[in-house]
């Protein structure tokens, strides 16, 4: 069976983006500032709106929403993951296997990445739950504010969420991918 993705201009997007063999690679705050710079540089040559996002050690999940006319988020993942690979902490340029290093590259993300279409208003509302929610599901935190490598606190502040948010649980059935 041929994988087929949805690619809808100015379309919402929900993505679960993974190291390679779940490589704890973002357990400091230093590849976690690496992989904001290549968010960053990304953004300055082809704009998206980040929704929502968590970075834990070994992956991320983020929403998106595309400009209008725009559905090339291949591309901006593959200018993120070559930015962030060409300027990680070199312990992690270690992580090579031979039909990778025989390419020159550099075995720290997994070749593929999952993607959900946001449909609706409820469907974009639960993935942002999830986002937030995750290192709590992980039980790498107790509450999402204790988690400091997400975008909960902008939620926060925008009067979106108490700061108690996620303490006793949520219903997150069906949500997310992992």
């Amino acid at each position: 069976m041929q994988y087929r993705r949805v690619f809808i201009p100015g379309g919402s997007y929900f993505f679960t983006v993974v190291t390679e063999k779940r490589r704890p690679v973002f357990n400091n705050a230093a590849m976690v500032e690496v992989l904001r710079d290549a968010f960053r540089n990304v953004r300055k040559s082809r704009p998206f709106e980040i929704d929502a996002m968590v970075v834990m050690p070994d992956h991320l999940h983020c929403l998106w929403t595309l400009p209008s006319g725009d559905s090339d988020y291949a591309t901006r993942w593959r200018l993120i993951k070559t930015g962030f690979t060409k300027h990680c902490d070199p312990a992690l340029r270690q992580y090579r296997n031979a039909s990778r290093q025989s390419r020159g590259e550099q075995a720290v993300w997994q070749h593929r990445y999952w993607e959900h279409v946001i449909r609706d208003e409820t469907d974009f509302q639960r993935h942002v739950d999830y986002i937030h929610y995750n290192p709590v599901k992980h039980r790498l935190a107790s509450s999402p504010i204790d988690w400091p490598y997400s975008s909960f606190r902008r939620y926060i502040e925008a009067g979106i969420y108490p700061p108690d948010w996620g303490r006793d649980g949520i219903d997150l059935e069906g949500v997310g991918h992992e």
